[in-house]
This record gives C-alpha cells, structure tokens and sequence, in this order.
C-alpha cells in the first residue's frame, strides 16, 4: 500500500471463493488484521458470505456484530448461484438494512487464460441488473468490468439511480473517458483487484484521462473522493 500511496484499502479474503464453509476465510481475515495494529486503521474487510450455505444467516451476524467487517463480497458464479435467488436477495436487503455495502466481482481471472479447473463464466454489466431491481436502495461495489458496458436505455437509467461504485481495475476501464460520460463521473474510483491483477493500472487509468475528459476535480474524486464518500469514511 505504501509503494503506491494508498491509506486505506477494501479487503476481502480471497479463500472465501475456494472454501466450502467461508467463514473460515472470514475469521482468518479477521485474525490476521488483529495481529499488527497499524492493520486496523488501513484496511477496510468485507466478509465473503454464500448466501446458498447452510447457516450464512448466522455468519452475517458474526462478521457484522463480532468480526467488525464493514460490507460484503459475493461471489455467484464460483458458489453457483444467481443473482435473483431468494437467498441472495435476501442478504443484499439484510446488509442494506445494516447500512453495509454490497461487492461483486464481473469476474475474478481472463478465462481465455485460466486453469482448466477455473469457471468459464464471464458477467457483463447486463447481468447485476436483477440484483439492482431487487434491492434499489443497497449501496453496491462493482470490481473488475471487463466484459461488455452495452445497456438499454432503461438499463442505463437504473445504474443512474442506484448508489453504486465501479472501480478502475477492469479491462473495460481502457476507455475510462467515455465511460464518465456514460455513466456520471460519481460512478467510479480507484481500485486494483489485487492481487490477481497489478496495482498500478487501474490508477494509470486515472492519470491517463486528458484534460477535456476529467479536470484535477473529477481525478480527485475517481482516486479517492467517490469512495470516501460511498463508504461513509
């Protein structure tokens, strides 16, 4: 984090995805921020919850009242869910309720280059649009968009109007300018998808923009501004 001047940062644990129970992931992510101090004032944990494991109702409760994790991660395509299951649902309205934020991730690697033991499965922005009418009011963290932006009017319009944060990690992300116009500068900031993809890109991304695409105000609120704001800090 020093190496790239960043003084805060959202983590969650990378095992939730792979392990049966994700707990576990939730719990060593949590130990593992308690055991140096300077931990707890830069990272921000959000608890990997599968909605479609027994007890996860209970592991909401614990990561939200014991572990002190400050928002959620999904992870659909790796736990076989959907987006519009009653469970899923369900948790988004519960961490709404608990004021916390939701984050999904489009994708976790490029399946043109994986393990032939990785999911094939990609999203698109197309694809959280169940989950954005479900529970309109939910604050959600969009990572990694990499595959297509394409939306209909109405789409489009629903992305408007949801409290929602895409970050600069994703492939799509090249053509970050057009993007702002499309969706509205309040609509993105900074992040890495580390550490799976480098740190450094997704803020080049940033510093890139010209002049006529974003003022030092907007790149002020893309670097760190947006989700100052979006997470309450």
């Amino acid at each position: 984090m020093e190496t790239y001047g960043v003084d805060m940062t959202v983590v969650s644990n990378l095992n939730g995805i792979f392990y049966k129970n994700t707990q576990h992931a939730n719990q060593e992510l949590h130990d593992e921020i308690n055991s140096d101090k300077r931990f707890a004032k830069q990272i921000i944990p959000f608890a990997v919850i599968n909605p479609v494991y027994s007890g996860w109702q209970t592991d909401f409760e614990t990561c939200r009242t014991k572990l002190g994790m400050k928002g959620i991660r999904l992870h659909p395509i790796h736990h076989r869910y959907e987006l519009d299951h009653p469970n899923c649902i369900e948790l988004v309205r519960m961490a709404r309720d608990y004021n916390l934020p939701v984050a999904m991730s489009l994708r976790m690697v490029d399946a043109r280059t994986s393990s032939w033991l990785d999911v094939e499965k990609e999203w698109s922005l197309r694809d959280i649009i169940p989950i954005l009418k479900e529970v309109p009011d939910a604050r959600f963290l969009v990572l990694n968009v990499a595959n297509s932006t394409a939306l209909s009017d109405e789409e489009l319009q629903i992305f408007r109007n949801t409290n929602l944060i895409m970050d600069t990690s994703g492939r799509n992300m090249n053509d970050l300018g057009q993007m702002l116009s499309q969706f509205g500068q309040e609509k993105f900031a900074f992040g890495t998808h580390a550490p799976l993809l480098d740190s450094r890109t997704g803020l080049l991304r940033i510093e890139a923009l010209r002049d006529q695409e974003a003022d030092t105000k907007t790149k002020n609120l893309l670097r760190f501004g947006n989700i100052k704001r979006f997470l309450k800090l």
